[in-house]
């Protein structure tokens, strides 16, 4: 069988499918008409041989419990060692239904009721509601964006936040979403030689490692060997192969005491196995969807230059942060001169898209828009020129 969902130009309709992206709009407080491009879920058919594997274990027609078998590991652990150049061992896996749910996990198992973890925003914002609504204490060093519209870590920044809250624990978005940064191997030396000598684990998310448009992806335990002694690195097929909903990630902790502790977390959480379609679909993706993988980058690749030239050439006041890895675009839209309200204003009811507003990302954020270009082209274009006409209606 060769791989047969290779177009990504058609527009699949994906109303009443029970999609938190088109069919929750009202009960999130939209049109219902409106045009979503905000959560990170991709408009594409999924490769042919993930279909053929959910099928396949459809018609077995027993959904028991679970667990990952030796070809589930070979599978994800060939991938990394071919994409990441990062050799992994069986032991050092953890499974969790998502990323989010690690991180949650880890703020539990390292650190207790109000100390700090370290973020820097603008950031996803779950970092930040998994530590607040755990009872932490969110720290941020925020990132700094310079007069070409890059973002940079303020080291120093960092340092003085390790050593005045004591921290124990510092959550890295690796690529970062929103911003669209892969950070460099030096970048990532800086961070990881400060926590290792301030005794703070890192949890590195790196969810849109397979997404990196310029650069290289460097898996943080890979960057110095010593960094995995303090490493908890989040991986997931779920963005690369646009499977979020089957609910698999891969949770790699190479040092047996933290894994010990967060496998505890785990186990009390009451989760134990993950659903065995999530397994089948995972081992799939990994051992047969190079193909559609490679075809897909490209798409995208291709979806964010043209979004480039629209918006550089067609929206005035909007300036876009070219991303570097991710399928996330990061506007900056405070050149249009509006309110935090105008804004939302512009974009919801005269353009009548549903984004994701930047100060959901932190207060950095404030004045920006994040849109998900993991589409057709002709509704990345469609949502374009909705943003234009409203733009020219001010």
């Amino acid at each position: 069988m060769g791989e047969k969902n290779l177009d990504f130009d058609t527009i699949i309709d994906r109303k009443n499918t029970n999609s938190l992206k088109y069919d929750f709009a009202e009960k999130n407080g939209m049109p219902g008409d409106i045009l979503p491009l905000w959560v990170a879920d991709m408009d594409f058919r999924i490769s042919s041989y993930i279909q053929e594997a959910v099928k396949k274990q459809a018609e077995h027609g027993i959904f028991g419990y679970s667990d990952a078998g030796e070809g589930y590991f070979e599978a994800v652990q060939s991938w990394l060692h071919k994409h990441y150049h990062w050799q992994v061992s069986r032991e050092w896996l953890v499974n969790t239904p998502g990323v989010v749910f690690a991180l949650a996990t880890a703020v539990k198992a390292f650190t207790s009721e109000g100390e700090g973890v370290l973020i820097q925003q603008p950031v996803y914002y779950p970092f930040q509601k998994v530590i607040v609504e755990n009872n932490r204490k969110f720290l941020n060093s925020p990132l700094i964006c310079d007069e070409r519209g890059r973002y940079h870590m303020d080291f120093q920044d960092f340092e003085e936040k390790l050593i005045k809250e004591k921290v124990k624990l510092f959550f890295l978005c690796n690529p970062h979403n929103p911003v669209g940064r892969v950070w460099t191997r030096e970048e990532l030396e800086k961070i990881g030689d400060l926590c290792l000598k301030y005794h703070v684990i890192v949890v590195s998310d790196e969810i849109h490692g397979d997404f990196v448009w310029e650069g290289m992806h460097h898996t943080f335990a890979s960057v110095k060997e010593e960094y995995q002694e303090i490493s908890v690195i989040c991986t997931a097929p779920s963005k690369t192969f646009n499977i979020a909903g089957l609910q698999v990630s891969n949770i790699f902790i190479p040092n047996a005491g933290l894994r010990r502790r967060f496998r505890r977390q785990v186990s009390a959480s009451g989760y134990h196995e993950l659903n065995s379609v999530g397994y089948a679909a995972c081992e799939a993706a990994y051992r047969y969807g190079e193909e559609w993988y490679q075809a897909m980058c490209q798409y995208v690749k291709g979806n964010i230059v043209f979004a480039e030239e629209f918006i550089s050439q067609r929206l005035p006041g909007i300036k876009m942060t070219k991303p570097e890895g991710t399928y996330l675009i990061w506007l900056d839209c405070r050149g249009l001169g509006l309110s935090e309200e105008e804004l939302e204003e512009l974009i919801v009811h005269k353009a009548g898209l549903w984004l994701d507003g930047g100060s959901m990302f932190g207060e950095t954020g404030a004045g920006f828009q994040r849109v998900n270009a993991a589409c057709p082209r002709a509704t990345l274009q469609k949502a374009l020129e909705k943003l234009e006409r409203a733009i020219g209606s001010l």
